[in-house]
């Protein structure tokens, strides 16, 4: 410990680093899950299929095979919406317990379990879609529990394992899997439910989401000092780098009435209301807006609602590397940095936004603006999406749930609020949606402008203090 104090370690290069690999692997993990998460959403177009029902038998033999390969369900739109909105309660409800017990127990048990979960329930899913809709509800409730696990989970990763001058990189690229798994699922899913049948799209996610979590509980340990395959190198560089981070976050119970009165943590929470209310909006509404503009058939639509995935994979990557060089450089202090991407996240998505009223003239424009519109948000990732590992490292994953559910508050507000201003005024709706979005971003913004910061607050120094006596 001594020849650590006097000598500082020399700085192992990320990208050829297993660090670096651990967030790749994280990368495909989140793939992996949102495809789970997501393909339900296109599947359901051919599950479910009105003009064709099943008691009626079929005189052609393609008919009956098509039927074979693709079983069809007679669940009225309510019991679809009912179906579609499962998961979300699972995820809500098991947050906050997977980030309180994530800081106390094995992530990589707890982690991985969630993982392999999620991926035998999309595995089953077709066979409780046989038992009905009691069934196929159930699956996805119990699929939400797991994935809001491992979501939260995986946050509290990076306490031990990323080093602050490379937290921006390494988590961005991880979580960016999740863009990069609503693009592919978007992408594949239809051609999969054509030529092999929609079954086959759970099956071939549920197989890769257990051969992905064998994976993880081969490569990953909770913490590097007990990693048998990472160099010592290394090993004493993440270390050492997270020193004056390092706690027992066992030790003391969380000190609820702090973080109540923290004024940095309600910046963080107001900031991912305005996060997701928007991307809640984007996620669910980009293909109505695409087909009521654009008048495009349902192939184009998904490419064209695929597209800002890519986007937003890219720009999340880029924001990470580009706030770690900033911070690596000394070009800005790490809470101008923060303070930046939230900007970006949070100003960008609805001045494209309203460019997609004003200024799309052409089919390109539209295009081009409804990319950027969907897309910004992901700049965040270097911002209010990490911010809480600054505050309070100790704390971060039962931070990262509370965060994340009132943020997937915002975002069913939002949706619930969009389906109303759709359904009553279809002729100005977008107009007013992207006004009413702009408002509750800009006051978002000024929020965690004036409160937000990114040094360890004193709450979530006791521990440390303790730690050290």
């Amino acid at each position: 410990v001594q020849m650590d104090n006097q000598f500082p370690p020399r700085k192992v290069s990320s990208f050829c680093s297993f660090r670096y690999g651990l967030s790749l692997l994280l990368h495909a993990c989140n793939s992996i899950v949102m495809s789970q998460r997501m393909c339900l959403s296109l599947t359901m177009v051919v599950m479910v299929n009105g003009t064709d029902p099943q008691g009626v038998p079929n005189t052609s033999t393609e008919k009956n095979l098509d039927i074979i390969k693709n079983p069809v369900y007679n669940w009225s739109p309510k019991t679809q919406g009912i179906i579609f909105s499962s998961i979300f309660y699972g995820i809500l409800i098991i947050q906050i317990p997977a980030g309180y017990l994530s800081e106390k127990y094995s992530v990589r048990k707890i982690f991985g379990s969630a993982l392999f979960l999620s991926s035998l329930f999309s595995l089953i899913l077709p066979m409780a879609a046989e038992g009905g809709e009691t069934w196929i509800i159930a699956c996805r409730a119990a699929q939400g529990v797991s994935q809001g696990t491992a979501f939260i989970a995986q946050h509290t990763i990076w306490v031990k394992w990323a080093p602050p001058l490379e937290r921006g990189r390494l988590t961005s690229l991880s979580l960016s899997g999740v863009l990069l798994g609503s693009f592919i699922v978007l992408l594949v899913t239809g051609f999969i439910c054509r030529s092999l049948g929609w079954p086959m799209v759970f099956y071939i996610f549920g197989a890769c989401g257990c051969g992905v979590s064998l994976l993880w509980f081969l490569l990953f340990y909770d913490d590097p000092k007990t990693h048998p395959c990472i160099s010592v190198s290394e090993r004493n560089y993440i270390v050492s780098s997270l020193n004056q981070e390092q706690s027992s976050s066992s030790s003391r119970p969380l000190p609820i009435k702090a973080m109540i009165k923290s004024l940095p943590l309600w910046a963080i929470v107001v900031g991912s209301f305005g996060f997701h209310w928007t991307n809640t909006i984007m996620l669910f509404y980009t293909p109505t807006f695409v087909h009521s503009k654009l008048h495009v058939n349902i192939k184009e639509n998904g490419l064209l609602s695929a597209l800002p995935y890519l986007f937003a994979w890219s720009f999340g990557i880029l924001a990470g590397h580009t706030s770690d060089f900033f911070l690596s450089r000394n070009i800005l202090r790490l809470n101008t940095i923060r303070k930046l991407f939230n900007t970006l996240g949070l100003l960008l998505p609805p001045f494209f936004g309203l460019c997609l009223m004003y200024l799309s003239f052409s089919f390109y424009s539209t295009v081009i603006f409804l990319i950027l519109t969907a897309s910004t948000g992901s700049f965040c990732m270097a911002g209010l999406l990490i911010n809480g590992m600054d505050i309070a490292p100790s704390y971060y994953g039962f931070l990262k749930a509370v965060t994340s559910v009132i943020g997937m508050v915002g975002g069913l507000v939002s949706s619930i609020l969009c389906g109303m201003i759709l359904n009553e005024d279809p002729e100005s709706a977008w107009f007013k949606i992207f006004i009413l979005t702009a408002g509750v971003n800009v006051m978002s913004l000024v929020f965690c402008l004036i409160f937000g910061k990114a040094e360890i607050q004193d709450w979530a120094k006791d521990r440390q203090e303790h730690t050290r006596l």
